[in-house]
């Protein structure tokens, strides 16, 4: 993500002298490297050009679009612009925006203002024509209002970069199966033609033969220093060093597939295992640690959500990881979700040294696979899934609350999470199932529900909230508002 660059495009026009152009570009260098320089900034922000005309607009925005290391521009219109102006550039731009409505000069010169202040600092209008053009032509972009060395501004126009980068990576996302998914699933099928059209996801099935081949090749020297890798960083909680050092070979195996491939996230079912000794569970425990997306029973859309989120928060505290709803507590007054998976929940959210263990599965008919064993952090986090509804992608968001686990659970030797979901248990359960949403989920303490949001706006996929605000009466009448305007949407 360091690597990608924002460009600051600024319009302006010849109306005012070659003066207030010059004045134009020194003002934008000085708000590009100040953004630039706030130590939140995830990516890279640099002055382009100041635009004037029809055709240097084009230019720019051909030159963004054929430019893989740009993933967005930032546009400010320091002076008045002609909107008219940006109408082909804006239509053929293909890299997200955000219009950066500001001013240079933080307080007005009431001694020594005069006309060409007034012509030189015109944004307060400038920025409303160009909004307006933005609005006719039906773009989605983002818009931030304040002076640009207001904390705020900077926050807001960083976690705005982290969205965009991760919009740019989604559209060259890799997504390899291992096998299909569980036998008569309904919510974990989705249409992988559409998700490559919508969302750039290219999602490919491979044989289990394949894995098994490059597993077979794997050194004992490799897993050998692996398993050291393991005892540095984990409690071993268990003698049986073999079945630890069978998932160090998968590891291995899944990891040279997936860069081999160029992969950037996988799936796995315990219906298709031919060829291999256990179900990976440590080997995907750690690959997710790594950054690699995960969905089980070959959901491949939350196997790239996974991924997507973790790329948007590389670098934030917190963690994010593959998740399912389990099972309830409804002790009255103390409803909670135990969430968790046979085996695969990532690291990043444990709240103390996993410990790695082997204990039977009742399921997949292998030998007892090895995973981590861990209870999460406490704290705010978010549970976020992805549906295909037939003629479109939703996003599901719930707000919840971490909670620690008040016993011991010594029978269930699997990473697990506790937590209560906003508004409340019924309202929250009750709103997630009339919006259709998944048993299968992906749990972020680290990124904001806004931030999921404009990745949503950015894709262009329907996007539903539900927190402490979501009032079940009106949660319903909005579903059937949105499900006019979505198909409505797909009208030609």
């Amino acid at each position: 993500m360091k690597n990608k660059v924002f460009w600051f495009v600024v319009g302006s026009q010849h109306l005012y002298g070659e003066e207030t152009l010059k004045q134009v570009i020194i003002h934008s260098k000085e708000i590009a490297e100040h953004i630039n320089a706030y130590q939140e900034n995830p990516c890279i922000v640099k002055f382009k050009d100041i635009v004037t005309t029809p055709d240097e607009i084009l230019r720019v925005c051909k030159e963004a679009n054929q430019d893989e290391s740009v993933a967005g521009i930032i546009t400010w219109m320091h002076t008045f612009s002609p909107a008219k102006m940006w109408i082909k550039g804006l239509k053929i731009l293909n890299k997200s925006m955000l219009h950066l409505h500001t001013q240079y000069n933080q307080e007005l010169p009431w001694d020594k203002i005069d006309m060409d202040f007034m012509n030189l600092n015109q944004s307060a209008h400038g920025d409303r024509e160009f909004g307006f053009i933005n609005t006719r032509l039906r773009l989605n972009r983002k818009v931030v209002v304040g002076h640009w060395k207001d904390e705020d501004v900077l926050k807001e126009i960083a976690s705005w970069e982290r969205v965009a980068a991760t919009y740019d990576k989604s559209r060259k996302l890799k997504v390899a199966r291992f096998g299909d998914n569980m036998r008569q699933v309904a919510v974990t099928e989705g249409d992988k033609v559409e998700a490559e059209i919508k969302l750039g996801w290219s999602i490919n099935g491979y044989g289990i033969g394949d894995l098994v081949k490059i597993v077979n090749q794997v050194s004992e020297k490799e897993i050998d220093n692996l398993v050291l890798e393991y005892k540095e960083k984990y409690i071993i909680n268990t003698t049986k060093i073999e079945s630890i050092r069978e998932q160090a070979k998968i590891e291995i195996a899944l990891e040279r597939f997936l860069k081999c491939g160029g992969f950037n996230a996988f799936t796995t079912t315990f219906e298709d295992l031919h060829g291999l000794n256990q179900l990976p569970g440590l080997a995907v425990q750690r690959l997710m640690e790594k950054g690699y997306g995960f969905g089980a029973e070959g959901d491949w859309k939350l196997g790239a959500l996974t991924a997507l989120m973790k790329y948007m928060a590389q670098g934030l505290d917190g963690g994010t990881s593959f998740m399912e709803d389990y099972t309830y507590h409804l002790e009255k007054g103390n409803k909670r979700v135990l969430g968790a998976h046979m085996l695969e929940v990532c690291p990043s959210i444990a709240l103390d040294k996993p410990r790695i263990e082997v204990h039977p599965l009742g399921i997949g008919g292998k030998d007892d696979p090895a995973r981590m064993v861990f209870n999460s952090k406490e704290g705010q986090g978010i549970m976020v899934t992805l549906v295909d509804l037939g003629d479109r992608f939703r996003m599901i968001a719930n707000k919840i609350n971490l909670k620690r686990i008040p016993e011991k659970m010594p029978n269930l030797p699997v990473a697990r999470s506790l937590w209560e979901a906003l508004p409340d248990f019924k309202t929250s359960a009750t709103a997630w199932i009339y919006a259709g949403g998944a048993h299968h989920s992906v749990l972020t303490t680290s990124l904001s529900m806004r931030q999921l949001q404009d990745f949503a706006i950015m894709a262009d996929i329907e996007f539903i909230t539900i927190d402490e605000n979501t009032d079940l009466n009106q949660f319903e009448n909005e579903l059937r508002m949105s499900d006019v305007i979505w198909k409505l949407k797909g009208i030609k």
